[in-house]
């Protein structure tokens, strides 16, 4: 009997220490050099009454649990759903081994409130039961200090509401995960002992050495792209970094922000992708290939994956993307391998490292690979960055190395160039001496043939002139030969009226002669002008200017010019009008070159009516010659009504050579020297008025 009481004492003892909590107990060993989860033996009840952080409080009818994840009761069934409050109390004494101060690190998707012994040692966020007053809070790269007392058993309880956000939508966890360590440890660098914050230290160090390699590129090729804008890849490689910095930068962001979580990361995650896109689009350029199917599916992906960070974690759909995207550069590298094997070699290396890298990032978070190698993200984002960036310095360096040759050979070329052009030049030159002579021969033969013209005009000029005064002078001749005969026979009958002794008709006959004798002197008076005035156009021209009677001057060429035609055709008539200002006077000229102006211009409008009367027999040729002085001017004008000129021959006539009448009939000099008479030697304007079948006049103004 005795024995079995004492067995039923031992089995109650049992049941009653089975039933007791268990107590942690921190020793100095546990803590120094590590970072443990206070993951053993909680009791957790849902709903909230702050009581429960009473240390007096009995939990024993609480539910047990233990989970490195203190929301999941065995790594799957979530304790606190969205918005709910769960209680969480565990028993924790500190050893008198210990001789550290104790801290904590929390990482949770909410807020929470740390009691110890009833009062609250630190409040993360807000704890509410309503939704809309939770501040989430994730002090995860904090170190919050623990009071526990030496060798003294204490409650510690967590009031904790789950508020982690409601994207993804398929991320329903509520984490909340408590380290506990010692003081120095959290003061630690050394990653091995204090991995819980000089992992997150290095993690975050590596990032800023990415951030100013990335920075320091991206201001490299946007420099590049800004001077050499025609060299696009460095503007898409630029824009590529300019996503990889701003990847970075909020990557950095989050581990200083204990609030925002996923549209922070949706951020980051969201620009690594297109910074990855932009690279991928590059390797096409550089490696000279389309846009093929591969890409757009590549991109569609991409897109895609950003939508589909609203229903899952963007932490692990960023690698899934990421290995379509390393195999598409894959694939790419070795399609180009031929044309350029420099660059798909670096492409391809980098590639596959990262392929692997990023499949092991998986098999990490899928916990089957139990090394961290999540410290290495920030190498593997800014590896292919790098290798581009040596492949373009490469392309750079080539390009200039090509450039070099070129301009050896562009030289050389010039130089042979150059002494093609030499002796082209003196080719040139000895061909421009034998053309120079022959030119100048030809211009010795036009100016030979433009003085012969000249003369022939002279001689025209001179033939007309002399005509002219040939048959002036025949009709004082006749007179002076008919006087003379009449008088010869007067005489004969004075004889005989002698002889009869009639007186009176003697007398008669006496005064008729004498009559005749005038007559004869008139007449010979004449001849002898019409001589002097041939003596005075025969002499050379002195280019003396002298005072002339331009009136005079005008009447008398008007007249030889007109018997110097009907000379030569006896059937020519034309009305002469002359309306002289008789009170022009004398004017100081070159009569010999103005009376050769005026016997062209009369000339020519005896030619211009006689074309018209041969056409039209009903036509009445008037040649009309008229002087006017004003106050500025001496005008002489020569009109006639016959056809014109036309416009388009109208700014030629004063040309050398330029003649509308047949061959043989003009030199087309006759107009071009009295051109330069009355410009050149009289300082006056010779002009032209012309209307179709109405007639033309040319008008002299001489300086008054």
């Amino acid at each position: 009997m005795k024995h079995i009481l004492y067995i039923i004492g031992f089995l109650l003892s049992l049941t009653v220490f089975s039933q007791e909590d268990k107590v942690l107990v921190i020793t100095d060993s546990t803590v120094a050099d590590n970072w443990m989860i206070l993951g053993m033996d909680w009791r957790y009840q849902k709903g909230d009454n702050k009581l429960w952080a009473n240390p007096e409080f009995d939990d024993s009818t609480w539910n047990k649990f233990s989970s490195n994840n203190l929301n999941l009761l065995d790594g799957k069934n979530v304790i606190a759903d969205r918005g709910e409050i769960v209680w969480l109390r565990k028993r924790i004494m500190a050893d008198q081994s210990l001789n550290d101060a104790l801290v904590l690190n929390i990482f949770q998707e909410g807020a929470s409130e740390i009691y110890l012994d009833g009062k609250l040692i630190h409040q993360l966020g807000s704890v509410s039961s309503n939704k809309d007053e939770v501040i989430y809070h994730n002090p995860f790269s904090q170190v919050l200090h623990l009071p526990l007392e030496i060798g003294k058993e204490q409650i510690l309880a967590v009031r904790f509401v789950n508020a982690q956000y409601k994207y993804p939508i398929y991320y329903h966890n509520g984490l909340i995960r408590i380290y506990i360590s010692s003081l120095r440890n959290a003061n630690s660098t050394d990653v091995v002992k204090n991995k819980r914050v000089a992992f997150f230290q290095q993690y975050v160090n590596s990032y800023y050495i990415s951030l100013g390699l990335a920075i320091l590129m991206f201001i490299i090729f946007l420099s590049f792209f800004i001077f050499f804008p025609k060299e696009k890849i460095n503007g898409y490689f630029a824009a590529s970094l300019l996503f990889l910095i701003l990847f970075t930068l909020g990557v950095l962001s989050f581990y200083h922000n204990t609030g925002t979580y996923f549209w922070l990361t949706f951020y980051y995650d969201t620009c690594i992708l297109i910074s990855s896109l932009i690279l991928l689009f590059c390797f096409y350029k550089i490696l000279a290939q389309p846009i093929d199917l591969v890409f757009k599916a590549i991109s569609f992906l991409c897109f895609l994956t950003i939508g589909c960070y609203f229903l899952y974690d963007p932490e692990q759909l960023g690698p899934i993307w990421s290995i379509f995207l390393y195999a598409g550069i894959i694939r790419l590298s070795l399609k180009s391998w031929n044309k350029n094997k420099v660059a798909s070699f670096l492409f391809l290396s980098s590639s596959c490292i990262n392929l692997a890298f990023w499949i092991l990032m998986i098999c990490w978070y899928m916990g089957l690979v139990d090394q961290r190698i999540d410290k290495f993200i920030p190498f593997s984002f800014m590896l292919v960055p790098v290798v581009l960036a040596i492949y373009l310095g490469y392309a750079f360096g080539k390009r200039s190395q090509d450039l070099r040759l070129n301009l050896n050979r562009v030289q050389e070329l010039s130089k042979e160039k150059e002494s093609i052009l030499s002796q082209q030049k003196n080719t040139l030159e000895q061909q421009v001496k034998e053309r120079t002579a022959a030119l100048n021969q030809s211009l010795e033969e036009l100016k030979t043939t433009q003085s012969q013209l000249i003369q022939s005009e002279k001689m025209a000029s001179l033939g007309e002139l002399t005509a002219g005064i040939a048959h002036e002078i025949q009709n004082p001749l006749n007179f002076v030969n008919n006087f003379s005969e009449v008088s010869n026979e007067l005489v004969d009958e004075m004889n005989e009226e002698l002889d009869k002794g009639d007186l009176e008709e003697v007398k008669a006959i006496s005064l008729d002669i004498k009559q005749n004798l005038e007559k004869i002197n008139h007449h010979g008076k004449r001849a002898d002008n019409i001589v002097k005035g041939m003596l005075q156009h025969s002499r050379s021209n002195s280019g003396t200017k002298e005072p002339t009677d331009i009136n005079a001057l005008a009447d008398e060429y008007l007249r030889l010019a007109y018997h110097g035609l009907r000379a030569k055709d006896k059937s020519f008539n034309a009305e002469l009008i002359t309306d002289f200002d008789e009170s022009i006077g004398k004017v100081n000229i070159v009569p010999q070159d103005m009376g050769r102006v005026i016997l062209n211009l009369i000339t020519n409008a005896f030619y211009a009516v006689n074309e018209k009367k041969q056409r039209d027999v009903s036509f009445k040729p008037i040649v009309a010659v008229s002087t006017k002085k004003s106050d500025e001017h001496i005008t002489i004008s020569v009109s006639d009504n016959g056809d014109g000129i036309p416009e388009k021959v109208k700014e030629k006539i004063f040309q050398p050579f330029f003649t509308t009448k047949p061959t043989g009939q003009g030199t087309g000099l006759g107009l071009s020297m009295s051109y330069d008479i009355v410009t050149k030697g009289h300082d006056g304007k010779l002009k032209v008025e012309t209307t179709k079948n109405k007639g033309t006049t040319f008008i002299i103004e001489l300086p008054n």
